[in-house]
């Protein structure tokens, strides 16, 4: 009576072909999710400056003048609008300044340009 053995695994062929299938979906994954990422981060922006608008708004209303500066707006006291903003890709809001005309908010800084806001 013989007896036969079957060597139970992969073979080389196959590991080979499931590697390359991983390389592939790798491959395609990895620059969207570097877009995914920088999407990421601009909506983030957009957001911190989106509340600075709006406490430049309340600031501005508050005290009866038209311009708003960093320093105006954020900090831990009880008299600021903002809690401390924190950069999300190398931006610098402490530069900016908030202009308020009858119909939008204007953001202007020198590290990410300016930004209009409609009221």
């Amino acid at each position: 009576m013989k007896r036969y053995h079957t060597r139970k695994g992969f073979t080389l062929v196959e590991i080979m072909i499931v590697v390359v299938i991983i390389g592939l979906l790798a491959a395609m994954a990895i620059p969207t999710f570097a877009v995914v990422r920088q999407q990421s981060r601009t909506k983030a922006v957009l957001n911190n400056m989106r509340q600075l608008a709006s406490a430049a708004s309340q600031y501005m209303l508050d005290k009866g003048v038209t311009q708003a500066s960093y320093t105006d707006l954020v900090g831990t006291g009880t008299d600021n609008y903002v809690r401390t903003i924190g950069p999300v890709s190398g931006e610098d809001y402490t530069t900016f300044t908030v202009v308020q005309s009858q119909t939008q908010i204007s953001i202007t800084s020198a590290s990410f340009g300016t930004v209009s806001y409609n009221l």
